[in-house]
């Protein structure tokens, strides 16, 4: 590869020239500047202080007659006192005015101009001093005050004619570096312009020589990423690095076309070993939530169990027969408890299989009897829970399966008891609606967060508020199962920290006289 063709080479050329264009566009703009600020110094140094000295030249001086009128006028010595004070304060403003003019660099005009007026005003200080040693009414205290009315006069139109000068000179200063001021930018912009147009030019260089190669091979790249191998690959005869970067994705392009021929075979491994994988992780979920779902929810009832069967054993000769009916109740209840839970169990199981269809056996189902059935168990396993369901419930007759719609409401209100802290209000009402029965239940507890509502009827997915009650996140899952088995639909209305309401539709069987409310009763005894 020849060394001056390489881009190393044309990238160095091209940023050691864009190098020298800063390093000559800042000397320029310094030169400019350079410019405008000796402009600016001879106003800065010369014509500002000596305007500043002047002015004040000229208001002492202007108050310098008064002091003087005052001094001739003073009778007391008290007033002599204060006029001399008054004349030394402006002698010593006016010194330091004329000092401060002095140091000030002008030309011979205003020199011959300044030392005139100096000279004139010595003259008039000096009728001035000898005013004031004469006493009142002296013959000659009138030709002395007409000498220094005279001086004063020469004196004040000598400080008019430099201050005039001097402000003329100042405008003409002033206007000197407006006009360097804007030809500095003129000069500046025209430099910019220049080499923008050589960064242009730079650009467009950089740009066809090595940026628009370099894209046109990265398209080309991506085209055989995505296995179109029927491509030209342009540039291959380049002696730079795009040249060896071309021949290299020649390569590239052979070696695709000979791994198209295996990616069939590695596609359905890779296929086969995904399978096993979702199976392995399914099992290992599987048996983490029955582990943890069995350790929390029948430690519980079987504790509860235990402590009531030994208070019978202990106290077995001095219980009523009252307290024993009540202990033997709790004990049932625990039991009916666990039996939910392994029948939930069962029924998760068969969710998970896609076998819960083999276990769907409709009849007629009394729904308002069977609600208040779920009602009185989820109160006999949560005293604290306020489980209300309307006594004036009308009878509804579903085509169901008594058993699949037990755990389906029993799975809905053990989770409103569940996420209802402090025994909070559950309602639980059914209606008719057209040709279906709409039973509603609805909790006010922790609600569920918006962004779970969509998941939450995924199976294994839980809530993420959720953390510290005990649950599978099969619940809801098989809920929605078995009322798409049963021909519904169950809707979700919640706002975290306010509560849920699940609304299901399930469709009346077309004969209401079917079964009785005891009947629908003794299956979901039986079922439980």
């Amino acid at each position: 590869m020849k060394r001056a063709h390489s881009i190393k080479a044309r990238l160095s050329f091209v940023f050691l020239f864009l190098f020298l264009l800063v390093i000559i566009l800042g000397l320029e703009s310094l030169r400019s500047l350079n410019y405008v600020d000796d402009a600016s110094a001879q106003i800065r140094v010369r014509w500002l202080p000596s305007t500043r000295a002047l002015g004040d030249l000229n208001n002492l001086t202007t108050d310098f007659p008064a002091a003087e009128s005052a001094m001739l006028r003073a009778v007391t010595a008290s007033e002599r006192a204060t006029t001399d004070q008054q004349m030394a304060d402006l002698d010593r403003g006016i010194a330091a005015a004329q000092l401060a003019y002095r140091q000030i660099p002008h030309d011979a005009t205003e020199h011959d101009l300044y030392t005139r007026f100096e000279k004139r005003w010595s003259e008039y200080r000096s009728t001035v001093v000898r005013a004031r040693s004469m006493p009142p009414g002296t013959p000659a205290a009138p030709v002395i005050e007409k000498d220094s009315k005279s001086a004063y006069d020469t004196a004040s139109d000598l400080l008019g004619t430099l201050t005039e000068r001097n402000l003329a000179s100042a405008r003409e200063a002033s206007e000197r570096s407006d006009l360097v001021y804007a030809q500095a930018r003129r000069r500046i912009v025209l430099t910019i312009f220049l080499a923008g147009l050589l960064v242009a030019g730079a650009m467009v260089h950089v740009t066809r020589s090595i940026s628009a190669p370099l894209v046109d091979l990265a398209t080309r790249m991506h085209r055989l990423a995505t296995s179109e191998t029927n491509i030209d690959v342009l540039g291959t005869r380049r002696h730079d690095e795009i040249g060896e970067m071309a021949r290299a994705v020649v390569v590239f392009r052979n070696n695709a076309i000979d791994l198209a021929r295996n990616r069939q075979t590695l596609a359905l491994q890779a296929d086969l070993l995904k399978e096993k994988l979702a199976e392995e992780q399914r099992l290992t979920l599987l048996q983490r939530n029955f582990v943890a779902m069995a350790s929390h929810e029948f430690r519980t009832p079987l504790a509860i169990i235990d402590g009531h069967t030994q208070r019978l054993i202990s106290m077995r000769d001095r219980l009523t027969v009252d307290e024993l009916a009540e202990r033997a109740r709790k004990i049932r209840s625990m039991v009916r408890r666990m039996t939910q839970l392994i029948d939930n169990l069962i029924g998760s199981a068969r969710l998970v299989d896609a076998r819960i269809d083999l276990y769907y056996h409709p009849t007629p189902v009394d729904l308002t009897a069977l609600l208040r059935e779920i009602c009185q168990l989820q109160r006999e396993l949560a005293p604290d829970a306020q489980i209300i369901m309307p006594a004036e419930t009308p009878r509804f007759v579903v085509q169901g399966d008594a058993s699949l719609l037990s755990q389906l409401f029993g799975n809905l209100l053990s989770n409103a008891v569940k996420y209802s802290p402090d025994g909070g209000l559950i309602e639980v009402t059914a209606a008719q609606e057209g040709a279906h029965v709409v039973v509603e239940i609805e909790d006010h507890g922790i609600g569920i967060p918006e962004k779970d509502r969509q998941r939450v009827f995924e199976r294994y997915y839980r809530g993420s508020n959720t953390s510290g009650i005990v649950g599978s996140g099969v619940g809801l899952s098989l809920v929605r199962t078995i009322v798409e088995l049963h021909g519904g639909a169950i809707a979700l209305d919640s706002s975290e920290g306010r509560g849920s309401r699940f609304t299901l539709r399930l469709p009346r069987s077309a004969d209401q006289e079917t079964v009785t409310g005891e009947a629908a009763v003794v299956d979901l005894a039986s079922a439980s």
